[in-house]
């Protein structure tokens, strides 16, 4: 283990001030995954900043119908959360999906939004990886990609994401607090993160230094019909091959209202517009759920060894909407 300071900050103000001056610090959560990135030598702080201490562990009912989940809430505690598993099940199944029992009740909602990707190649410092070493190159591009990326992905990184709840948070359309240099402001989930390019290195549009606050859901009625499907090597603690997280609100069989994210397929988590044009206004069928996953996967490009997520995504697409509407109509 290389030696590092540490330092608990009395407030977010001072959490950002002290890792914006030190140019090789990190945030510390629940350290389930910066901590297994340091003893592989893929990260080397030199000072960490324990944010566990600050109060961001709440989760808070707005007067709208939303719900701020703040920073360092466990992820074992949102997903027992009563307004959660009430309002929004998507999340609680997204979160119940991930990892193990004993590592949700250690992530934060936060650590769990900017975990670095599982890709073997980005874990081990022998090969060549842009994400972790710029300009070296990408070996996962035509090596072991099974687990890689289909979609947005560019000719320096194949990598994906692999939060499931981020997949969940991208369907309700939350919108993501953070503190920088400059004070506190909103983020959209949806543009929190980068498509790789040609600086696969940087993977959010986040300046250094900013420190994610809270989460927040909007009010959403329809997403109390809502459900997550992940399809993994395991039963547990594995990430995905493929997942999604769906929205329905049906006018009788006619749907009213949809929101489609996906996991496992791309650098980011996959919000699904195509899918959601194809299926609103019309008739639910499993074969319209069929047509809008293949209308919003038509620009994929699977890789040597991946070409099966396309079939996957489609198949847990199809059985998702499919059981949301059933629910609907009993």
């Amino acid at each position: 283990m290389r030696p590092f300071r540490y330092h608990r900050p009395a407030d977010v103000a001072d959490a950002v001030a002290v890792l914006g001056g030190e140019p090789h610090a990190a945030y510390l959560g629940g350290g389930t995954n910066l901590v297994d990135l340091m003893k592989l030598g893929v990260q080397r702080p030199e000072l960490l900043v324990d944010v566990t201490r600050l109060p961001l562990d709440a989760v808070q009912e707005l007067p709208d119908g939303g719900l701020r989940i703040g920073a360092t809430v466990r992820n074992s505690d949102l997903a027992a959360h009563p307004a959660v598993r009430r309002d929004y099940p998507v999340l609680a199944r997204a979160l119940l999906a991930a990892a193990s029992g004993q590592l949700r009740n250690l992530a934060t909602t936060g650590g769990n939004l900017l975990q670095r990707t599982r890709c073997v190649y980005f874990q081990d410092t022998g090969k060549a990886c842009n994400k972790r070493d710029p300009g070296s190159g990408c070996a996962a591009l035509h090596g072991q990609n099974r687990d890689l990326a289909v979609l947005d992905w560019s000719e320096q990184c194949v990598a994906t994401h692999p939060s499931d709840l981020a997949v969940a948070l991208a369907a309700l359309d939350a919108v993501v607090e953070v503190h920088d240099a400059d004070g506190a402001r909103d983020v959209p989930l949806a543009t929190l993160y980068r498509s790789p390019g040609t600086h696969p290195e940087r993977e959010t549009t986040l300046a250094r230094g900013t420190l994610i606050t809270a989460v927040r859901l909007p009010a959403l009625p329809a997403a109390r019909r809502s459900a997550y499907l992940k399809v993994r090597d395991r039963a547990s603690f594995a990430f995905a091959a493929g997942s999604v997280a769906a929205v329905l609100d049906l006018d009788g069989d006619v749907v009213r209202d949809v929101r489609l994210a996906y996991g496992a397929v791309a650098h980011r988590p996959w919000r699904a517009y195509r899918a959601e044009e194809e299926l609103r206004g019309r008739q639910f069928s499993p074969e319209l759920a069929a047509r809008a996953a293949d209308a919003e996967l038509a620009e994929a490009r699977p890789l040597r060894h991946n070409g099966f997520k396309l079939p996957l995504t489609r198949a847990i697409t199809v059985r998702v909407l499919s059981g949301l509407a059933e629910r609907a109509t009993t």
